[in-house]
């Protein structure tokens, strides 16, 4: 079941921040959306326009104010915007009410993140991890939002089946995540007895942000361990473990990793838990 399907083209974007003072400065969520901005990128959308509402807490409609969504709409217009990436994470009834006003796809961070996973997964494991994550994630946002599962194209976000349509794609989608989670156990189950030799050798794993330089790092110390390094967000959904001759005549093992980032969707940290544990 593919949950996310390949952009055929750049998209447009326009991004949304929402500052609360005092705990969150304006000049905090300019940050975010430069983080934002590079995540848009590495999904397939040029970033076009950005704005920003300080608020006090978010309107449980629209999570920006009225007159930030007539602001918002004049902006999706003017720049012929194909979508709106909010930093912060929407409900699926803020998510519907935007949508409607806007006239566009409008998604938040947390899916946007699932759609750069989805783009980089390549093992089959990986795959699988990502694909629990969507789906748990779309699971209470399909009225309205996501297209029968059997008819998603391409793009950052899918719209509307019927009400039917919906109760027979909910059965499915909880029948699939528990499927993986199946599968995803006798992986892990499969990982542990093959591993169990490596006991007693000395683990060192390569942590950080992501696209600090993890993978480059790697390649130069173990130059045998091909690691697939590129100057995108998420390069790397695969621990990849290589032996290390230390000079002390010391053997070590050497694991890249996933990177971290800011408000990293807890869909995906429990649904990585497998390979975050390695």
């Amino acid at each position: 079941m593919n949950t996310v399907d390949a952009i055929d083209a750049r998209e447009k974007a326009i991004l949304v921040g929402i500052a609360y003072p005092p705990e969150v400065s304006r000049v905090h969520v300019e940050e975010y959306l430069e983080e934002l901005a590079f995540l848009a990128d590495t999904a397939g959308a040029d970033s076009e326009n950005s704005m920003i509402q300080e608020r006090r807490a978010a309107d449980p409609g629209f999570a920006i104010g009225s007159g930030k969504v007539d602001e918002l709409r004049s902006m999706v217009k003017d720049s012929e915007a194909d979508i709106v990436i909010f930093d912060d994470d929407l409900t699926p009834l803020q998510a519907r009410n935007l949508e409607r006003e806007l006239a566009c796809k409008v998604i938040d961070r947390t899916g946007l993140i699932l759609q750069i996973f989805a783009l980089r997964a390549k093992s089959f494991r990986a795959k699988m991890q990502v694909e629990l994550a969507q789906l748990e994630y779309m699971l209470p946002r399909l009225t309205g939002q996501w297209t029968h599962l059997s008819k998603q194209k391409g793009g950052i976000g899918t719209k509307g089946p019927g009400e039917t349509q919906i109760e027979t794609d909910r059965r499915l989608v909880r029948s699939r995540i528990a499927l993986l989670k199946k599968k995803l156990r006798d992986v892990s189950l499969q990982h542990d007895t093959q591993t169990r030799g490596r006991a007693m050798v000395p683990r060192v794993a390569l942590v950080g942000y992501t696209n600090a330089g993890k993978s480059t790092l790697m390649n130069m110390l173990c130059p045998q361990a091909e690691a697939f390094a590129e100057n995108r967000l998420f390069a790397t959904l695969d621990t990849k473990t290589r032996r290390l001759e230390l000079k002390i005549n010391k053997l070590v093992l050497l694991s890249d990793t996933v990177g971290f980032i800011r408000k990293l969707p807890h869909t995906l940290v429990e649904s990585f838990r497998s390979t975050l544990d390695e």
